[in-house]
């Protein structure tokens, strides 16, 4: 009985000593600090927000219209805390170089040229590949040239079928580029003004459960890079270079269908614009996607910040990138 006291008063000081060791040594994981960076090429400057172990897998965040890398910055530190994580702004968007328009013309070859550039200057030779809006044509011209680079996609209100467009969306994508008229062309320089970006833009799909979860800082930092007429003449050119997308659909849906990448799918639904079809016919080619419709609009990196970046490293811890 003498030995089982002090056998039990022992394990009784272990144990209590080890919780106590434990309590003292609570450690807190906070994310690595966002660096903002210039990389020089070919006489531009091209900005990007960088964060993470440059060791860890890369994530590169493409941007949609009218934003820039801005559009990440509550997601960057989330994926940084397991992954590299780079957000470059478009060539003419946000803090990198914005091109004269009247000597430069504006395409989505143009911009996923340089922003490929920028990979390989960087020296990044595999990535997972997060795509919005915009950053859907950008990513798919950049996957063409070589999809072996791409570990693994993440969709998010980025199209590569007719499907997500209304008839009517895809007509007024095909007169931008057809019809060349004062009139289209004053028309679609108005879609790129304050009025528009705010409430055709940012507040178009939004209703009484989600309007006071989208920071105003969005659309004041989008609004501050296009000031000028200029900057607003680049955002046009691209408007009228956008069904060289829709033509090239057949294009980028046979290359998934026939590399497979691994691809999670995560739409904000109540997008207007972008609609759910869109996100839904991707299963047509990649049956194996995983899809998540989330309770958001067009900007859902901007609702829905801390679902999508759960969303994302669930999705690659599932299949070992990490």
């Amino acid at each position: 009985m003498k030995y089982l006291i002090i056998l039990l008063a022992a394990c009784f000081s272990f144990y209590g000593c080890e919780t106590a060791t434990k309590t003292t040594e609570k450690q807190f994981f906070l994310p690595p600090v966002t660096t903002y960076n210039y990389v020089d090429i070919d006489g531009v400057k091209l900005f990007y927000r960088a964060a993470g172990d440059k060791n860890n897998p890369t994530i590169v965040l493409l941007h949609g219209y009218p934003s820039s890398s801005h559009s990440y910055r509550h997601l960057i530190p989330m994926l940084a805390t397991h992954y590299y994580v780079i957000a470059p702004d478009n060539l003419g968007s946000g803090y990198s170089t914005h091109l004269d328009p009247t000597v430069t013309t504006y395409t989505f070859d143009l911009l996923a040229d340089y922003t490929q550039k920028l990979i390989d200057t960087l020296q990044i030779d595999t990535y997972v590949m997060y795509m919005q809006d915009f950053g859907a044509p950008v990513g798919y011209r950049m996957m063409m040239k070589d999809p072996t680079r791409i570990t693994a996609l993440i969709v998010q209100n980025a199209n590569a079928y007719l499907d997500g467009l209304t008839p009517k969306r895809q007509e007024f994508f095909r007169t931008a580029q057809s019809d060349t008229s004062q009139t289209k062309h004053d028309f679609l320089y108005n879609l790129t003004g304050k009025e528009a970006i705010i409430n055709q833009q940012y507040l178009f799909d939004l209703d009484s459960t989600n309007i006071n979860i989208q920071s105003p800082d969005a659309w004041t930092h989008d609004l501050a890079f296009l000031r000028s007429e200029k900057d607003r003449e680049i955002q046009v050119q691209l408007f009228q270079d956008y069904n060289t997308n829709l033509i090239r659909y057949p294009k980028w849906q046979n290359m998934l269908r026939t590399y497979q990448p691994k691809t999670l799918i995560a739409w904000g639904k109540k997008d207007i614009k972008f609609n759910a079809n869109g996100a839904k016919a991707y299963l047509r080619d990649l049956p194996n996607a995983e899809i998540h419709l989330l309770d958001a609009g067009h900007f859902a990196a901007e609702e829905k910040t801390r679902d999508i970046g759960q969303l994302i490293l669930e999705f690659l811890a599932k299949y070992n990138i990490e």
